[in-house]
């Protein structure tokens, strides 16, 4: 973001196309994804699930540059909180991804935590609450991730709470904000999953500006989220019955949360997620170029680029 001086930079990433996998015939072709995402008018996306894009550096930015794209971040799965043995097996899928997001540009790693309970089936896999052991190892493993992300790659890592993650309430969150270290770990606060969490997305801005790294910009229909927890529903489950919501009809008032974004005075990435897998073709390109103007309505300092 060298180029960028205090502004919200609105991005775009292969989530708002339906795209959860690296390989998948439900999901728009990555050609078509990054036609639409510069004919929606974006300028900056995220990387996606590794494997959607091409993976060569060369290719890939001979294709982001054809069309006037940047990357601003990747992403990476986690599961510290099962122990030291979790290290090398997140470390490897994470390591290419960063050597990718480097070669692109990109300053940031999105780093999400892994699920309590299948997808799918909503089976418990494992304990809904943490031990104390577990959030030490949970600690420890993101501080040592984010300074091999520094020290190797030059990137930061931006902690992502998720549904049906150990970390998705309010408490979980600010729990993981006091027990790591600021220069290792900011937030990608993502309003929609924060939302679903129960966590407030104004009140984590104001009461921890300095640990606010990165945004994912969603809305959470309000009635289908109180039927998800009347139901106990999956996080897949509730995608799948129109959880999340387009902007601005959902929760939270995004004009309020570029509006305290804006007040942190320095440039950071609002990157829209409009998590809709699977969905037909056609429907990504209207919502993002929505969303997109949106967006660009709600703060005075809010730009693509």
């Amino acid at each position: 973001m060298t180029d960028i001086e205090n502004k919200l930079i609105i991005g775009t990433a292969p989530d708002s196309w339906g795209v959860w996998f690296a390989d998948d015939p439900k999901q728009t072709p990555w050609e078509r994804f990054l036609d639409e995402v510069a004919e929606a008018g974006y300028k900056w996306i995220e990387l996606g699930p590794y494997g959607y894009l091409p993976t060569d550096p060369s290719r890939l930015a001979d294709e982001l540059k054809a069309r006037d794209l940047q990357v601003s971040a990747g992403t990476v799965f986690t599961a510290f909180h099962r122990g030291r043995d979790q290290w090398e097996e997140a470390w490897e899928p994470a390591r290419r991804v960063a050597e990718l997001t480097a070669a692109m540009g990109g300053e940031h790693i999105v780093v999400i935590p892994a699920m309590w309970r299948d997808d799918v089936t909503g089976a418990a896999v494992e304990n809904e609450v943490l031990t104390p052991d577990q959030w030490d190892s949970l600690f420890k493993g993101h501080d040592e991730l984010g300074r091999r992300l520094g020290e190797q790659f030059g990137l930061k890592q931006q902690f992502h709470s998720h549904a049906d993650s150990h970390v998705q309430g309010q408490a979980d969150i600010e729990r993981l904000l006091e027990n790591t270290d600021p220069e290792l770990l900011t937030l990608c606060l993502d309003t929609g999953h924060a939302e679903y969490g129960g966590a407030s997305s104004v009140d984590l801005i104001r009461k921890y500006p300095e640990r606010i790294g990165y945004l994912h910009l969603k809305q959470i229909n309000p009635d289908v989220l109180a039927k998800v927890r009347a139901e106990n529903m999956t996080w897949a489950a509730a995608n799948t019955a129109g959880v999340m919501a387009e902007p601005p009809s959902g929760l939270p008032d995004l004009r309020e949360v570029i509006e305290a974004v804006e007040g942190l005075d320095r440039p950071i990435f609002g990157i829209v997620e409009q998590d809709m897998y699977p969905v037909a073709f056609d429907v990504p390109l209207p919502i993002a170029q929505r969303t997109r103007n949106y967006l660009l309505s709600c703060g005075s300092r809010t730009r693509i680029s």
